[in-house]
């Protein structure tokens, strides 16, 4: 058997024209702060950029007469690259999320389903939460809606309803979005696996200013009890 050829990912190769590299034998030519110089030869805008120890990039190779950019190379390839960066980020921000569940869902995991739905909220992106119905759930789907239901009443603090329930084939959808940051409160945060509640918090403090209570009266007894021994 002939054995398969590794692949290797390789860094994409710069075609980006510079300096003697430019084809073009007449070019526009901008100055670092976007003024144009206006057209000349290649060689010409070459010098002009040697004359001030940069170089020239070649920014628009489709226009006619090709665009070319005095500035120096490795700022304009960051710039280029935190601008990718930028665009990859914006497009991610506006990515649909998608939870499913089933009509029998149990409290356990649909805390854990709620929790990471708070999640995408918080980071902004929708959230599309799915219903399947398998088997002899078709005869009953009322219980979908009623659990969909409940899931928009457990998420209104964090979430609006862009699409309401509805029903297609065999499975129950809707579409959720983030409420704005300021008005935003959660309830389905996880410790280990647990739902924490924020009147959970509350006890703890309550238990520590007891505990620090009891253990005030319990030092000021042993100072009595040492007195009277004196």
């Amino acid at each position: 058997m002939a054995k398969k050829k590794k692949k290797f990912n390789r860094t994409p190769r710069d075609t980006t024209r510079v300096n003697d590299r430019i084809r073009a034998p007449r070019v526009r030519v901008v100055l670092p702060d976007g003024r144009q110089l206006g057209i000349m030869s290649s060689q010409e805008a070459l010098s002009k950029a040697k004359l001030v120890g940069l170089d020239l990039v070649e920014i628009a190779a489709k226009a006619d007469p090709p665009v070319c950019r005095i500035i120096d190379y490795g700022k304009y390839k960051y710039e280029q690259a935190k601008l990718k960066k930028q665009e990859k980020s914006a497009k991610n921000a506006t990515r649909m999320k998608e939870i499913k569940f089933r009509v029998r869902t149990e409290q356990h995991d649909y805390n854990i389903k709620l929790n990471r739905i708070e999640n995408f909220l918080e980071e902004g992106h929708k959230v599309r939460v799915v219903l399947q119905f398998r088997g002899r759930e078709n005869a009953h789907r009322e219980l979908g809606f009623e659990k969909l239901e409940r899931i928009i009443g457990d998420l209104k603090t964090m979430a609006h309803v862009d699409q309401p329930p509805r029903l297609s084939g065999r499975a129950l959808g809707m579409t959720l979005s983030p409420l704005p940051k300021a008005q935003q409160k959660r309830h389905f945060q996880l410790f280990h696996g647990e739902l924490v509640e924020e009147d959970d918090f509350e006890d703890d403090e309550e238990d520590d200013d007891e505990e620090v209570v009891a253990s005030d009266e319990e030092s000021s007894d042993e100072n009595t009890a040492d007195r009277a021994e004196a």
